[in-house]
């Protein structure tokens, strides 16, 4: 397997040497693949071979790599623990609640810590879903905490800064919650079941509205490039501004003139080339150009300001190389307050979610990996449900949102990954990254910005499976998408979808029962008439015969 490119090669230096790289690449592959890993693995029975599995873990984690810093941003954009205890109060003074929402140096440092301790979870749950993954159902899966459900939990439950009906503490009790009932219809076998009884159109809708709703934010003056902002008049409106209110955001001058939505828009660009051009990594590379250039300091998109926030965020830069603790957000979770409403409409949404993301995720990436049967699963389906709902209990202890399966999967697919090798090697790429705390934590929100704009872009395929013909389906499927974004709800799109399908569907259940009466009654009335003529033709002789 490994020396399949020694054939291709003739003659000259680098000929000679490449074919040596060749014929040592494939004593490697046999040696692995005659080994216990390779036998456990199964490389020669899926025809493939450790380099190739290790191509593929990294062009996985190459193009996943983005949920490290992005995933962190959104839940800290929530407050996480930080609470008005947090904040720098004035002189003989106590702090107001409004010190969370207003520049304060004791909230933001709150903030930072939290952050990283975010970063670490994020890498920390993703390196045990994968490696998880690999071992136990054998599948070329990565998993690392889901896009929508961590968006909902930080702006629908908690609430930036903290400002929602349930505390952080009680959001990763739901996770948590959310996260043993899925694993408990997983073990029973009813997960798959679930999914179907969703409308179809919602459940497509659904993707489609979670990705608005993320591209919303990334375009966001706190959490991306800013180029939308709040207006007094039409609520909200383009600014990009030259100055913003550091309270509300609000344009003070100069609209489309920030230098940090500029440069973002260049990351926009390269992020698009690279996924036109099919590159290897093309979703971090526009991230990683903003980011280096927000890293020179002294000029006016730097992202460490001289500011006192500016230069411990920049010490700690310096450090580039740290192994940094949880220490605010694992074992986190907090049952006071939870039985609310709120509470058990956000347990419903997040199994809700789960349940059609990330079951339908793993069908087709094992379609694509070909790993499919002739019942409709695929091989370690039941391992890999019970896998992916356990890393969700693991990931709300070390404080993230649920954990799913990414469909950056594919892409290592596409590199020719067949084995759980692959997600292993994934797996040792996230734990690799939790030395690298301090650069992953100094990557400003405006190169985060356009990434999740992308990602809306790619969640947004699925509406083509929607049949808009059909205005039965479209009704729902439309205002499911539309409420996700302009509510600011997640789970205010999918009640509204679910209500109007369900009321669409009344006059088809109707109609159907009333059908289904006039045959019933149809069939009694003609079996009394058969009872009737039969008792009529019945000789009498016989009848005498027995007085």
């Amino acid at each position: 397997m490994g020396g399949e490119l020694c054939a291709r090669v003739e003659g000259g230096f680098f000929t000679n040497l490449a074919k040596s790289w060749c014929k040592m690449e494939k004593s490697l592959n046999d040696a692995i693949s005659k080994s216990f890993v390779g036998k456990y693995f199964k490389l020669e029975a899926r025809k493939s071979c450790f380099t190739r599995e290790l191509r593929a873990g990294t062009a996985t984690f190459l193009t996943m790599a983005y949920i490290i810093t992005v995933n962190a941003t959104i839940l800290s954009d929530s407050g996480g623990t930080c609470s008005v205890a947090d904040c720098t109060a004035p002189a003989n003074q106590t702090a107001s609640p409004d010190c969370m929402f207003k520049p304060n140096s004791g909230y933001q440092d709150c903030l930072s810590k939290n952050k990283n301790d975010l970063i670490v979870a994020t890498a920390l749950s993703a390196m045990i879903g994968s490696i998880a993954m690999g071992v136990l159902a054998n599948l070329p899966l990565a998993l690392a905490p889901a896009m929508g459900p961590n968006a909902y939990l930080a702006y629908n439950l908690v609430g930036f800064h903290g400002s929602g009906a349930i505390s952080y503490q009680t959001a990763l009790a739901v996770v948590l919650v959310e996260g043993c009932a899925f694993f408990a219809i997983s073990a029973i076998g009813l997960r798959a079941k679930l999914a179907k009884l969703i409308p179809r159109p919602v459940r497509l809708a659904c993707a489609a509205g979670i990705g608005l709703f993320i591209a919303f934010v990334g375009l966001q003056v706190h959490q991306g490039v800013g180029l939308v902002g709040p207006d007094s008049s039409t609520l909200v409106t383009i600014t990009a501004c030259a100055s913003t209110n550091p309270e509300t955001g609000a344009c003070m001058g100069g609209k489309l003139q920030g230098p940090k939505f500029w440069l973002g828009l260049v990351g926009f660009i390269i992020t698009s080339y690279g996924l036109m051009k099919d590159i290897k990594g093309g979703m971090i590379y526009g991230i990683l150009f903003v980011t280096m250039i927000s890293w020179f300091r002294g000029t006016s998109v730097t992202y460490f300001p001289n500011t006192p926030l500016g230069e411990n965020n920049y010490k700690y830069f310096k450090k580039v190389v740290d192994f940094h603790k949880i220490k605010s957000t694992a074992g986190a979770v907090s049952f006071n307050n939870f039985n609310t409403s709120e509470v058990w409409v956000a347990l419903a949404t997040l199994f809700y979610v789960d349940v059609l993301a990330t079951t339908g995720t793993m069908h087709t990436m094992a379609e694509i990996g070909g790993f499919g049967n002739d019942e409709g699963g695929f091989e370690g389906e039941y391992l890999a449900y019970l896998v992916d709902a356990g890393s969700t209990v693991v990931g709300s202890t070390l404080g993230v949102s649920s954990i799913a399966t990414y469909v950056e999967s594919s892409a290592g697919m596409r590199e020719g990954g067949r084995t759980g090798l692959t997600a292993v090697i994934i797996g040792l790429y996230f734990f690799i990254s939790l030395f690298f705390i301090p650069l992953f934590s100094s990557v400003p929100p405006w190169a985060l910005g356009p990434s999740l704009v992308m990602v809306g872009v790619m969640m947004m395929k699925v509406v083509n499976e929607i049949n808009w013909s059909n205005m039965k389906e479209a009704i729902p499927a439309f205002v499911t998408i539309l409420l996700m974004p302009l509510t600011y709800s997640i789970s205010n799109g999918i009640i509204a979808g679910i209500g109007l399908y369900m009321a669409l569907s009344l006059y088809d259940f109707v109609m159907g029962s009333i059908r289904w009466l006039i045959k019933m009654r149809r069939r009694v009335v003609q079996e009394q008439n058969q009872v009737s003529a039969t008792a009529a033709h019945v000789d009498p002789t016989i009848d005498q015969t027995h007085v």
